[in-house]
């Protein structure tokens, strides 16, 4: 399981998160997505623990607290969804 950070300070780091998040257990990984064209960061990351009750309790200690002025958003990650390489939908095209 992951957990879905949102609502981050664009300023955060991979550090800042990993010290918020090892006060409820073992952080395994954390991956702050940037954006391709600016590499600035986008604004939510993904945290992953070592078991599922730590991070259970961090989802209810951490969801809407208050942290770098900003009111975090933290759930259970859901599994991406394949929208297709271009995200786009069908054109129908007439010749």
């Amino acid at each position: 399981m992951s957990i879905y950070v949102g609502n981050l300070d664009y300023s955060v780091t991979q550090d800042d998160l990993n010290e918020v998040f090892a006060e409820y257990g073992t952080v395994k990984r954390v991956h702050l997505p940037t954006d391709r064209e600016t590499g600035r960061m986008r604004g939510f990351g993904f945290v992953e623990m070592s078991s599922e009750s730590e991070e259970s309790n961090a989802i209810s200690e951490l969801d809407g607290a208050e942290w770098m002025g900003r009111e975090l958003k933290v759930n259970p990650a859901r599994p991406r969804e394949n929208k297709g390489s271009f995200g786009g939908g069908r054109r129908n095209r007439r010749f």
